[in-house]
């Protein structure tokens, strides 16, 4: 199993507009996160997690490859709002989109013409698969188990998928979660700043939670320019957590 992040950052990216602090002024390409997103290869099938704004330039950039179905954490802009660029992918059957009910709800709203009885010729069409927290489901074989992560008041969600738990958004996992992951190979989770934020985790935030799940390898994520330059912040790293960053990839062992 292979993880390539595709995106890294929160929802303004990095670099952020208007801003010209050391951040977003880096040349070091580690420093420069589009919106949060990845892509998962199992047995020779690709699995999209978010599809945000950025998602055009990021599928590009690994050579737009195959997709079999897109995971969605949630309805927020910077996870959902590049999903009209999936039309290469939808053919004559529509592209599988497995989220919560309210995301359903939220997508049949901001690109309602993807979802009527008879679409405009050339528009990108979805069906949608309602899935729902700690129910576990299969995609051509591959298991996919939807976590409960608490966004501020937000109910969203992760995902764990053999050993990889993929977790962001999160400013509250909830028990059943760290349970449901404690042990894991490889935990990819959020830390927006090292400041408290009321609906994302901190790095300490981050640090306390890769403490109680106990993986043997994390990888931070979605964060913003106030985590600081990757160069300073990732010598300072407990062992076996690491900041991840666009177009970097990793194996997860089965």
């Amino acid at each position: 199993m292979k993880l390539t992040f595709l995106g890294t950052g929160t929802s303004t990216g990095v670099p952020t507009i208007g801003c010209s602090c050391n951040v977003c002024k880096s040349d070091d390409p580690r420093d420069h996160r589009l919106r949060s997103s990845a892509l998962l290869s199992v047995g020779g099938k690709n699995l999209l997690i978010d599809c945000g704004p950025d998602f055009r330039q990021q599928i590009l950039s690994v050579g737009s490859p195959e997709l079999r179905a897109l995971l969605i954490t949630h309805y927020h802009y910077d996870h959902v709002g590049g999903i009209d660029d999936l039309r290469p992918y939808c053919g004559e059957n529509g592209f599988d989109v497995y989220c919560r009910e309210d995301v359903d709800r939220n997508l049949r709203m901001i690109v309602p013409y993807c979802y009527i009885e008879h679409p405009y010729p050339g528009a990108p069409t979805f069906n949608n698969h309602i899935i729902s927290q700690m129910q576990s489901f299969d995609i051509d074989g591959i298991e996919i188990l939807p976590l409960p992560v608490k966004h501020f008041q937000l109910d969203i969600l992760g995902f764990r998928i053999g050993n990889l738990a993929y977790i962001t958004d999160a400013k509250v996992i909830p028990d059943e979660t760290i349970e449901a992951v404690r042990g894991v190979d490889t935990l990819v989770i959020n830390a927006l700043r090292h400041k408290e934020h009321f609906s994302h985790m901190s790095l300490s935030d981050a640090l306390a939670a890769i403490r109680a799940i106990k993986p043997r390898v994390a990888y931070l994520i979605h964060m913003s320019h106030d985590y600081g330059l990757h160069a300073e912040v990732e010598p300072q790293l407990p062992e076996g957590v690491h900041t991840a960053y666009d177009g970097l990839t990793i194996e997860i062992p089965n």
